[in-house]
């Protein structure tokens, strides 16, 4: 049996691109954002499972396991607010700044040492998804925004007496990147499709924004709308391959790499917001036709946007398939490389009629540190 020129070449670039990053643990990049309603409903996995158009963001590969036509919209956001960084700025908004007492300045202060040691994390994607095949070529392309943020205090915040008023020292750094992009993707089935490989291009125009902000200013005078009229924008070109393996009917093994080129955006102030390489492993196993249970793990140490932090997502989930008209999801995942993250539980639900289909998701960690949620509307035939 031959085989044509591109399959092989996709195999010489995986292989190639794999030993060039030697899968490093402490690699950095930015967090792996969960998009899509499946693969939120199922604890963050989607490299092993996703076919639908999707596929152009969660692993390439997967485009060419299923035969379809497939357009779809989504939005997705997460948030991690790490040791409760809303609640305490509400607290030091109701402190009397005009009691210049031994004791409230020692109550502000205390506010400001729990804002000192806690951050806030966004995450959101969205965009239009689409893919085609022919034979066992498959085809997709992606025209999306994801957006990765945080605030932390990047200088210790003190309480001090000024004049006749209580006044804050130091400063919360808002860091943000958002990445406009259209991506196309291009995946091969071989072997009756046993194993598919598969490639995405990217165009990206990252608009970057760093700022230092006043505690006192942060809910009166900070509007991010107008902050991001400040942002510095460049486009760069970034690299995604993955690999999907069917060996038996009961199990699907995926792998991705993402952003292999190490693309790097300009910053206001002369800096640079980098993504380096970031991989990500899964595995599925259909015990029954409409069961499967699917298992996500980063290969890499992930450097987010908020200084300190690091993800390393492990995602487990469930989806039962009842009829092929309503598909119920359940899952869980955690941060393993922050000591300060929670299991976020998370449920999904997927209605599908004729070729429309609905889907919805979220996920929440009962401490009111973390949430997520996603939707999507998708055309499938």
């Amino acid at each position: 049996m031959t085989y044509c020129v591109w399959p092989r070449t996709l195999v010489f670039i995986f292989l190639t691109s794999l030993s060039i990053l030697g899968l490093p643990t402490g690699s950095f990049a930015v967090e792996f954002v969960i998009v899509g309603p499946r693969a939120v409903g199922m604890g963050g996995a989607g490299v092993a499972v996703t076919t639908d158009s999707l596929a152009t963001y969660w692993n390439p590969a997967g485009l060419a396991m299923t035969q379809k036509v497939d357009i779809r919209f989504q939005a997705s956001a997460q948030g991690i607010d790490r040791l409760g960084i809303r609640e305490t700025l509400e607290d030091i908004d109701d402190i009397n700044d005009n009691d210049i007492s031994a004791g409230n300045q020692a109550r502000l202060q205390s506010l400001l040492n729990d804002l000192n040691g806690s951050s806030l994390s966004a995450l959101a994607a969205t965009g239009l998804y689409a893919k085609g095949y022919w034979g066992e070529h498959s085809v997709g392309i992606n025209i999306s925004d994801v957006g990765t943020g945080g605030s932390f205090s990047s200088t210790p915040l003190t309480a001090i007496v000024s004049g006749s008023q209580l006044d804050i020292t130091g400063e919360l750094q808002v860091n943000f990147l958002e990445a406009r992009q259209i991506a196309l993707s291009y995946a091969y089935a071989l072997f009756e499709k046993k194993v598919a490989l598969g490639i995405t291009g990217k165009v990206i125009q990252g608009v970057a924004y760093k700022r230092g902000i006043d505690v006192d200013d942060s809910e009166d005078s900070f509007n991010i709308s107008d902050e991001l009229k400040n942002s510095k924008k460049s486009t760069r070109f970034g690299i995604d391959i993955g690999a999907l393996v069917h060996p038996i009917s009961w199990l699907q093994i995926g792998i991705v790499g993402k952003d292999l080129n190490k693309p790097s955006f300009k910053a206001p102030g002369g800096g640079k917001f980098k993504l380096r390489p970031q991989v990500r492993s899964g595995v599925a196993f259909i015990p029954f036709e409409a069961t499967t249970v699917t298992f996500d793990a980063d290969l890499t140490k992930n450097k987010t946007l908020v200084s300190g932090i690091k993800s390393r997502v492990l995602s487990l989930g469930v989806e039962q398939g009842l009829f092929d008209i309503v598909f119920l999801r359940v899952g869980a995942l955690k941060n393993v490389e922050d000591a300060k993250s929670r299991v976020t539980p998370t449920a999904g639900l997927g209605i599908r009629l004729w070729a429309f289909q609905f889907d919805v998701g979220g996920g929440y960690d009962f401490d009111d540190r973390g949430a997520l949620g996603s939707f999507s509307l998708a055309v499938t035939f």
